[in-house]
């Protein structure tokens, strides 16, 4: 009777931490679940406050650049898409509003850089104040996106766990979904040129030295001649030419060497007769 009674009660005991386990995981999930709604909430007040912006910009933007109007179009359908998703929905996002709102940055990123080709619009006020907004917004949707999958990464885990998945399979708490970018132009990073940045701005650039130049060429002379050894010699100094000079002119007795411009008690050149032994 007594081992009976120890048995039921240890049993009772095993079922009693079972379930406590199983209403602390139960309630994890409650909690995580509410935690994911309060985060999407914040960043479904800011998509919402782009949703008025947009219309704004793109009125703008049609008064100086009528020649954008593919790019126009689809910023306002896309944005005219994601507001109706978004009214039909439940309290977590879908993926068909996660790719919808990756498409409207997207398109909303293409108008802006399209408007670099339109001084005019750059300088408007009203255009300027717009972008400063959406930047803002665009800001506040990124920290909050990244709060969200925060947490719903920590409430997946719970779900696909043991032994959390087996209360996750009972009582139907599902998979939420990422709302994430992966669109190429915002995860690429910017390519760097080195050729561009060869000097800093505190520094002056550095001139490369200049190459000495070939020879000039003779016109007229067949393409396969040899080069010229004559062109590659050094031009003689000033001496050098002053020799030459005097010996190319013809014997006088009354010829006087060229004077030189060195000045006095320096070297003096020699004379034209080499002296020889003295006649008596």
């Amino acid at each position: 009777m007594g081992t009976a009674i120890t048995v039921i009660i240890i049993l009772l005991v095993i079922i009693g931490i079972i379930a406590l386990v199983a209403m602390g995981s139960y309630n994890g999930f409650v909690k995580s679940r509410n935690l994911i709604q309060e985060s999407w909430r914040q960043v479904d007040v800011e998509l919402n406050r782009r949703y008025e912006l947009i219309p704004n910009l793109v009125e703008t933007v049609r008064a100086y650049a009528a020649h954008e109007r593919n790019t126009l179009e689809d910023v306002t359908r896309l944005r005219n898409q994601a507001q109706q998703i978004s009214q039909h929905e439940g309290a977590l996002p879908s993926q068909e509003r996660a790719d919808v709102e990756e498409a409207l940055s997207g398109a909303v990123r293409n108008l802006i850089v399209s408007v670099e080709a339109y001084p005019d619009l750059k300088s408007n006020q009203n255009f300027l104040e717009l972008q400063r907004q959406l930047a803002e917004t665009e800001d506040r949707i990124a920290a909050g996106r990244r709060y969200y999958n925060a947490n719903v990464r920590v409430y997946n885990t719970k779900v696909e766990s043991v032994p959390s998945n087996i209360i996750a399979n009972l009582f139907k708490f599902g998979k939420a979904t990422y709302f994430e970018v992966s669109d190429q132009a915002v995860r690429q990073a910017p390519d760097v040129s080195f050729g561009e940045i060869a000097y800093r701005g505190d520094q002056e650039p550095r001139e490369l030295p200049q190459q000495q130049s070939n020879p000039s060429i003779q016109y007229g002379a067949p393409d396969d001649a040899l080069p010229n050894p004559q062109q590659y010699e050094q031009p003689p100094t000033q001496s050098q030419s002053q020799y030459q000079q005097y010996g190319q002119q013809e014997y006088s007795p009354d010829a006087t060497p060229p004077q030189s411009n060195q000045p006095s008690g320096g070297y003096q050149p020699p004379e034209s007769n080499p002296p020889g032994p003295s006649r008596q």
